[in-house]
């Protein structure tokens, strides 16, 4: 008999709990997977607007500093943007 060789791990009434826990963690799966992948787009997305911020941060402190007149502010400010 080539039924006990599998432990009943093959496709009688007996796997229903098997399939089932399966299917669970199958979707668990893609559910945490989804949420990593969201997760990871949002951070290089929030570096890119962060650096942006921080760029216009030293054109202000340069501005103010004297360092740069209104014109060229302006100017470097438009490239930021």
């Amino acid at each position: 008999m080539m039924y006990g060789l599998y432990n009943d791990y093959g496709w009688g009434a007996g796997n229903m709990m098997g399939w089932f826990g399966g299917g669970i963690f199958m979707i668990l799966f893609w559910v945490l997977f989804a949420i990593f992948v969201v997760w990871v787009v949002r951070e290089v997305a929030g570096k890119n607007l962060r650096s942006g911020s921080q760029a216009l941060d030293i054109l202000k402190e340069r501005y103010a500093k004297g360092e740069i007149n209104k014109e060229e502010f302006e100017s470097k400010k438009k490239d930021i943007s």
